[in-house]
């Protein structure tokens, strides 16, 4: 049987776009038999369930952190949180405590799995509903795609005086840069996570710029990050962990300098760094 998801960390982007992949091309045309709810999740589903009953699935797109399932009428958007995972299959065995949402179709059964229950499930008439518009309306730029303009997020950094890595999580700016993704981009770039965003030079903005796209390029190629045990909507896992420099490796010698790697709070989450290869 699949290993759930139980991410120690939020599932970020590459983990969300990999969730995606597995999964979008298999339920696609699938028409919705029924919707099972189980224990309440983030925010109320906003419909009958039963209202969803007979429509078809056209296509499963991401958002930043959202998956966007378009029906033949409305969407679905669907959050993963702190530790959800979805899983796709014919036939899904009964749902255990931790499995809240079942949505079963004439090609399988798409399930969310969330032991904490930080994850969502939202239905919007469009993305133009109020209900879409509150959750995707303040996202930055998709990071992968040709509108994350290097100068733009230079003038965009300008105009903040928090830490580079709270700007670069706040997600308004460049949208999926998530804790660990975050982490490992500043120090390819060399910048210290503490220095604050408008203090950044546009050649190492440029520099962090190009790091962003590199690090999520290549934990998507490698299937995300398998903390604990994270594994796609096909049960496999993801080994960008393999590769990490600085995230999760306090104490350890940096890979270019040898320095021990430093262990930092901001806001609320761990930031990892050497303070030799990372200037301020």
């Amino acid at each position: 049987m699949l290993a759930h998801a139980h991410f120690s960390v939020m599932p970020e982007l590459p983990e969300v776009e990999v969730t995606r992949l597995s999964f979008a091309d298999r339920i696609r045309g699938a028409t919705i038999r029924r919707l099972r709810l189980g224990k309440p999740l983030r925010w109320p589903l906003g419909t009958d369930p039963q209202s969803l009953a007979g429509r078809r699935v056209l296509r499963v797109d991401r958002r930043g952190k959202y998956l966007i399932m378009h029906l033949e009428a409305g969407c679905l958007l669907w959050h993963l949180g702190m530790s959800g995972a979805l899983h796709f299959a014919p036939q899904q065995p009964s749902p255990g405590p931790h499995d809240h949402v079942d949505l079963d179709t004439d090609l399988g059964t798409l399930r969310l799995h969330d032991p904490r229950r930080f994850g969502a499930l939202v239905y919007a008439d469009s993305l133009q509903d109020p209900r879409a518009v509150k959750l995707l309306g303040g996202l930055g730029v998709e990071p992968l795609q040709g509108s994350f303009d290097p100068l733009a997020f230079h003038a965009a950094l300008q105009l903040r005086r928090a830490p580079i890595k709270q700007v670069l999580l706040a997600g308004d700016i460049v949208v999926g840069v998530g804790n660990i993704y975050a982490s490992e981009a500043l120090f390819k770039a060399g910048i210290r996570p503490t220095t604050p965003a408008c203090r950044i030079s546009k050649p190492r903005a440029a520099r962090l710029h190009a790091a962003i796209i590199q690090v999520l390029a290549r934990a998507l190629a490698v299937g995300g990050s398998t903390l604990r045990d994270f594994s796609n909507a096909r049960g496999e896992s993801g080994y960008f962990q393999l590769e990490m420099s600085v995230y999760d490796r306090a104490g350890e010698p940096c890979t270019q300098c040898g320095n021990p790697i430093r262990q930092i709070r901001q806001g609320q989450r761990s930031t990892f760094y050497c303070i030799a290869c990372q200037k301020p």
